[in-house]
């Protein structure tokens, strides 16, 4: 065996039916280091390509995720998930025999005997999990794409930061503002008429990170309302060791909020619903405009700060 690399398989004599496949495919080790040599290299790539057959025969034909048990099979053994019989009326999508209950259990067997790495591999992550854990450790995976963050539509963009930060400028053209500080003025000329509508300020950048700042007027109630708030576009493990404050004030007075800025991971709706923000009601609000009352005119200023590791 050549230095540096090795292809262990090990399968059983045995008839490989159902046990003998799932013992053979528990067998198979994959282990290619830098130095390999072409043969085995070679080698290492029919494994993978193998493993990749595999994940694609346990990949549903109706909702295309990987089926775990129970797996359903037709009577002439096209396979499905259970969760979408009902979706294809209890018919065999392929073939369109009625389903029935039949489960393949030499799938199910192989399924779980595989360890495969996340999808999100080629964003960063380098776990691998057994089959049957993989969906539920991609829910959550730190890697998994982020939403748009973008407030002011129902975008259906997906990426990673610095995919969502260029969309934000180039398809959103949201303003992007270097620095920890920001001093932002809100203008309306009729207070008295308030629908729901967003507005994203900005996009900051500081201590190497992005910011969304939110300004929002919606109905609370019956009251109208006007909500700054602030989220990090990141995971909210990283969002912890940030802080930001919001002042708003006219006329002598001003209101303070001071709080952490909440990961993307949530939506500006729920950040806005759970009320994480600066409220001002509209009395208030005018308050602050001076003048006639007749137009709105808020200024909000805060920053942003790193928080001290205890």
């Amino acid at each position: 065996m050549a230095p540096g690399s090795s292809i262990v398989t090990v399968v059983p004599e045995s008839d490989c039916g159902d046990d003998g496949l799932s013992e053979a495919l528990g067998g198979i080790r994959l282990d290619v280091d830098s130095t390999s040599k072409p043969w085995s290299t070679s080698l290492a790539s029919v494994a993978l390509s193998s493993l990749a057959g595999l994940n694609d025969l346990l990949e549903c034909p109706v909702c295309t995720n990987s089926m775990r048990p129970p797996i359903l099979q037709c009577p002439n053994g096209h396979t499905i998930c259970s969760s979408c019989k009902h979706r294809v009326d209890n018919h065999c999508p392929t073939c369109r025999q009625e389903l029935g209950n039949i489960r393949c259990l030499a799938l199910e067997k192989v399924a779980e005997q595989l360890q495969l790495p996340c999808k999100y591999q080629s964003m960063g992550c380098t776990e691998i999990h057994p089959y049957k854990n993989k969906l539920k450790h991609e829910e959550l995976c730190r890697f998994r794409p982020y939403n748009c963050p973008y407030a002011g539509s129902e975008c259906l963009i997906t990426g990673d930061v610095p995919f969502l930060v260029s969309h934000l400028i180039n398809d959103h053209k949201v303003d992007l503002h270097e620095g920890c500080t920001f001093n932002h003025r809100y203008v309306k000329p009729n207070p008295y008429e308030v629908e729901n509508a967003t507005w994203m300020l900005t996009v900051f950048k500081c201590f190497g990170q992005h910011f969304c700042l939110h300004f929002e007027a919606f109905l609370l109630g019956m009251a109208p309302v006007y909500m700054a708030f602030l989220r990090f576009m990141g995971e909210e493990s990283e969002a912890q060791g940030f802080g930001y404050s919001l002042e708003v004030g006219g006329g002598g007075r001003k209101l303070t909020w001071q709080g952490t800025p909440r990961s993307i991971r949530d939506s500006y709706r729920k950040v806005r619903d759970s009320f994480d923000g600066l409220i001002i009601h509209r009395n208030m609000a005018l308050f602050f405009s001076g003048g006639s009352r007749q137009e709105l005119k808020l200024r909000v200023t805060g920053r942003i700060w790193r928080e001290q590791v205890q």
